[in-house]
């Protein structure tokens, strides 16, 4: 993985790099976010490198002239590190090292370090641990290459670096299977607790959206709770519900997921599949775009196309426009009309400020009371077991008997229940 300078006074250099086929203006918004991934491990950034290659080669990604003159670029600006954006095979990985004779990696392990330095419960670290397992597997070969030359291996001997890297796989294999095994483990709890939660009678929600647009800010703005909301990528890896009251005594439980990013690691999809499938089994989603970025189409796009890939993309979608507050007075009127235009049913809100979250609050509740119903029963002494049924799965608000035996209820309930006390409804 990424090693960083051993002095700490002497930050490590990085060379961001984006290759393309088309116009390398393309390239800007995904080298400023590689920028950014890289700003978070602490790594000094030189100024991006924006390369047009008219066909894809197989030993460095681009042609052997450009390669060297990649290199060459790379040891004039004293580069310790080439971060290319596109992924790269381990052969290219290795033939990059060769030529620049500098630490070269790829998008995917500029994340996969930024997930395991935000990872706090022991289900994330395990799922970052996976992951990293698993793209270092494929990457052993030429670990060992300096021991292979030492003794030659003939047929049925072997050198010191072949026989070290079948060690290593076996290892790594090994350590994939016992995280595999203790991640089920740690997932077959959380499931008992989720579905402890969706037995109760409340709605359930999932704040999606790409990193750092203020999910988890507007999660402890709705709830009150309180809830860690940092200024960084990928700040929450865990899922999160609190309970939130809605208008008409009505509530529900949100959720906040782990943010989205363009060119998610397949590695880190797989890990954190248990985590992401919080936006399949909620009953609506708040799709959360941070309004105050230049990149708001790329990270619909982005986010609508992993929910697609979860199969979560036909539920109710609330679109939330975050962080209304950073945009510029004098863009926000024609911005706002932009995105509007785009999405006309969509919400304009600030956690910083509290602006919109009435509004989004009373939206939230017009999809609860779709989900659950609020009745005023007279129920018949003998028909105690529909009062139980209230308290069991429902939420009441008033209970109180008469001489006779009578109950007069007023409670929620999910709307599917209501025939069981059709007859008796004032």
């Amino acid at each position: 993985m990424i090693e960083l300078a051993a002095d700490a006074a002497i930050r490590t250099r990085a060379l961001p790099i984006g290759i393309t086929e088309g116009d390398t203006a393309e390239l800007i918004p995904q080298l400023d976010e590689l920028t950014e991934l890289l700003a978070n491990l602490d790594i000094e950034v030189l100024e991006p490198l924006a390369v047009r290659n008219r066909e894809n080669h197989s030993r460095f990604k681009v042609g052997t002239g450009k390669a060297e003159e990649i290199a060459r670029i790379a040891q004039e600006c004293e580069a310790d590190l080439l971060v290319f954006d596109e992924p790269l095979t381990p052969s290219q990985q290795r033939n990059w090292e060769r030529l620049s004779q500098c630490k070269v990696i790829d998008r995917e392990e500029v994340i996969l370090e930024i997930f395991a330095s935000r990872a706090q419960t022991r289900e994330a670290v395990l799922q970052v641990e996976l992951a990293r397992a698993k793209y270092m597997l494929p990457r052993l070969t030429g670990a060992w290459s300096h021991l292979s030359r030492q003794r030659g291996g003939g047929a049925t001997t072997r050198g010191k670096g072949e026989a070290q890297i079948e060690t290593d796989r076996r290892l790594l294999r090994d350590q994939v299977r016992q995280l595999e095994e203790e991640l089920s483990r740690v997932r077959r709890s959380r499931d008992t607790q989720r579905k402890a939660r969706l037995r109760r009678p409340v709605a359930q929600g999932a704040i999606v959206g790409y990193t750092n647009v203020g999910k988890s800010s507007l999660l402890a703005a709705l709830s009150g709770a309180d809830v860690m909301a940092k200024d960084q990528l990928f700040a929450t890896l865990d899922p999160l519900a609190r309970q939130v009251a809605l208008p008409e005594h009505l509530e529900a439980v949100l959720t906040d997921t782990v943010g989205f990013i363009r060119k998610l690691p397949h590695t880190l999809v797989e890990a954190f599949k248990s985590t992401l499938e919080e936006s399949v089994i909620a009953d609506f989603l708040l799709l959360v775009l941070d309004a105050s970025s230049r990149d708001v189409d790329l990270e619909w796009e982005t986010t609508i196309g992993v929910l697609r890939e979860l199969g979560a993309d036909e539920k109710k979608i609330v679109i939330v426009f975050n962080k209304c507050d950073k945009i510029p007075a004098e863009e926000k009127i024609f911005l706002t009309a932009r995105l509007r235009g785009l999405f006309p049913d969509a919400l304009f809100v600030s956690a910083a400020t509290g602006e919109g979250l009435e509004q989004l609050r009373r939206k939230i509740a017009l999809i609860v009371a779709g989900k659950r119903c609020r009745l005023t029963a007279e129920l018949p002494a003998q028909r105690s077991d529909l009062v139980a049924f209230a308290y069991q799965t429902g939420q009441v608000e008033k209970c109180e008997y008469d001489d006779d035996g009578k109950c007069f209820l007023v409670f929620c309930i999910e709307a599917k229940h209501r025939h069981l006390y059709a007859e008796y409804l004032v």
